[in-house]
């Protein structure tokens, strides 16, 4: 049926609101592909940016997967779900310019800190205090390592999973609707590889929760084919073993094509249904997606893929077929929905140039007024050579593309040679390149740490005190009556890890917590460290205040990759956006074989900037370092 007759026609309302569904998801489709293209083209036609990572070829998929997507639910995703964000309604084209651009007054997402097409919207307010989330849609960042995001889904999923058998929470609070929320992980098909991937499926199927994974199937990663990346070429194949049983143990998995629309819609909203209310956790594999583009500006794919693979990839475009489909059942005709494409090209075109704009002309008009400025500064010296070659060098940049940072280079060589010269114009320089650094500060170099009042190391200072008859104790003792005062005070504390729960750890810091407490409080992990890291980022994120246990911390080297990557650079790469307060917690020094007593504390200080590394000298230090913490929301 022709758009135009949609409104018109004698079909149910219902039906009407599904057509006009249908075509707004071909629109979208249509303004993802030309924003994919036009962004190709500003890296290496235009040089306007240095690298472009795309979502083309996964269009019709993301927007099917977007229906399934509700308020409260969290997406843990990669740098190739452009089209969800645009289906969300989360990600708009001028901001995604400037997040390609670097942009750091009009990127949403990360004030140009992180490379295009990596995404995240507010979780708190500029005060670190927390939003309410459960009446929002939820990106967490993402970060670019390969399969990185799977660690932090095991979190996201597991929250909603505490919320759900709480008592604490069953009524009001900013997180949670009875644990409803899916978390939506995303991940291509090449980084399943990965074993941050096997180790998230496992703990998602042992600990039953609301995650639901989709791999999107391309055939590649970067040049390197299936065949060398997957065992029988497929991962839903080989998942089969966690398939769920007559028991009700282990994970759904679900197929389709990534270009038929119509059975992923449905497939989609039958199966999120079912883990929204079953918190049995799904993985969907997306066949036959294409990368029109190949894998990022970094190179052609017609290096790698033959005329043949070309060909096929042409011939499965999604958006093509959605197109191919909506003719043949009547939902629009082909000249329709031709001109939705060609009006998408333009509005993406036009949205582009204000975005480029918008960044360009501050830089611009400051190139200017430094050429302005050193001209005036030149009149009053002998300096006329060196100055001209400044000013000529600068007016050459504005032929191309120019950065701040050349301006600034500018700016310091012009003080240099003036020496101690005087001249009028020298304090407008001076004070024009301190306003530019001071910019540069706000821009580049802050909320590493919290600098809100929730910082550490804004805590309440509380010295220990001791009665007279103070009894010396074992040391477990002291650790094991603060962790009681803190979950007895606060019910979003939580503490695992391997050994936490029944045991209350090796060394009973946590003895008869569970007891005390229950299991969904203090619980026991299988021995995976990069999920325990994971599960703990995810649940901080979502309100929670996990106290993360590696035994011993030699291990920590199996989890420290998600601290690294992930929760330490979180607060700095959305720029105060989110956060996670985590505690890890964790023992060395046992002295028993090399592999209890290492101390890799130069690995930890030199990876994990952004989270503080504390160190205590005896128990009471320790107490007050767990007090400190939990006060704030580093």
């Amino acid at each position: 049926m022709p758009e135009s007759q949609v409104m018109s026609a004698k079909i149910s309302p219902s039906k009407q609101q599904f057509l006009k569904e249908v075509i707004n998801d071909y629109r979208i489709c249509c303004i993802s592909r030309e924003a994919s293209i036009i962004a190709r083209s500003e890296v290496l036609s235009k040089g306007r940016a240095k690298f472009g990572i795309l979502g083309d070829g996964k269009e019709v998929p993301q927007v099917a997967m977007a229906r399934a997507f509700k308020k409260g639910d969290f997406r843990s995703g990669y740098y190739r779900d452009q089209t969800f964000m645009f289906a969300l309604d989360l990600d708009y084209i001028k901001p995604y310019f400037a997040q390609l651009y670097a942009d750091p007054v009009n990127d949403s997402f990360s004030s140009g800190r992180q490379m295009n097409s990596h995404f995240a919207t507010p979780f708190n307010d500029k005060n670190g205090n927390w939003l309410e989330q459960k009446s929002l849609k939820n990106i967490t960042s993402d970060i670019s390592p390969t399969g990185g995001q799977m660690a932090r889904s095991v979190g996201l999923g597991l929250a909603s999973k505490y919320y759900r058998n709480s008592p604490h929470f069953k009524n009001d609070n900013l997180f949670s609707t009875n644990g409803n929320e899916v978390c939506f992980a995303t991940i291509g098909d090449a980084s399943t590889s990965e074993g941050v991937f096997w180790e998230s499926i496992n703990a998602a199927g042992v600990q039953h929760i609301p995650l639901a994974v989709s791999v999107w199937d391309d055939g590649f990663g970067i040049s390197v084919p299936i065949d060398y990346q997957t065992t029988k070429k497929s991962i839903s194949a080989i998942l089969e073993g966690f398939r769920l049983n007559e028991e009700g143990e282990g994970i759904d998995i679900y197929t389709a094509y990534a270009w038929d629309y119509p059975k992923l819609c449905a497939l989609y909203e039958k199966g999120i249904d079912k883990i929204r209310k079953t918190h049995i956790p799904a993985v969907f594999h997306i066949m036959e997606c294409t990368q029109p583009q190949g894998h990022s500006t970094s190179g052609a794919h017609t290096r790698y893929k033959t005329k043949d693979r070309l060909n096929w990839e042409g011939e499965k475009d999604c958006i093509e077929h959605m197109k191919a489909w909506m003719i043949k059942v009547g939902i629009a005709t082909e000249e329709e929905l031709d001109t939705i494409r060609k009006d998408a090209r333009s509005f993406v075109r036009q949205q582009q140039k204000e975005a480029w704009e918008a960044f360009s002309k501050p830089i611009l008009a400051d190139l200017d007024y430094l050429v302005n400025t050193i001209g005036s500064i030149d009149a009053q010296t002998s300096l006329g050579n060196e100055l001209k070659d400044i000013q000529r060098d600068l007016k050459n940049l504005r032929r191309s593309n120019p950065y701040r940072r050349d301006l600034i280079q500018a700016a310091k060589k012009t003080l240099r040679l003036l020496g101690n010269d005087s001249v009028s114009s020298r304090q407008a320089l001076e004070e024009w390149l301190t306003q530019n650094l001071d910019k540069g500060k706000e821009w580049y170099s802050t909320l590493l740490y919290s600098e809100d009042e929730n910082s550490a190391l804004h805590a309440s200072n509380i010295p220990a005190e001791y009665d007279e008859d103070a009894k010396s104790v074992q040391g477990r003792l002291v650790v094991n009556a603060c962790f009681d005062n803190l979950l007895n005070k606060y019910p979003e504390v939580v503490a695992f890890g391997e050994d936490v729960g029944n045991l209350g750890d090796v060394n009973k810091g946590f003895d008869g917590l569970q007891l005390k407490y229950g299991e969904h409080r203090v619980f026991d992990t299988g021995i995976r460290e990069w999920t325990i890291m994971g599960q703990a980022i995810g649940m901080a994120m979502r309100g929670l205040r996990p106290i993360a246990e590696i035994q011993y911390l030699d291990y920590l080297m199996y989890g420290l990759v998600p601290l690294s990557d992930d929760v330490s650079t979180l607060r700095y790469r959305t720029k105060g956006l989110q956060q996670a307060p985590v505690i890890i917690r964790t023992r060395g020094h046992r002295l028993e074989g090399i592999w209890h007593t290492g101390s890799p504390i130069s690995m930890l200080l030199g990876s994990l900037r952004g989270m503080y590394l504390c160190v205590p000298r005896n128990m009471t230090q320790a107490v007050g370092f767990y007090n400190t913490l939990i006060e704030s929301n580093d």
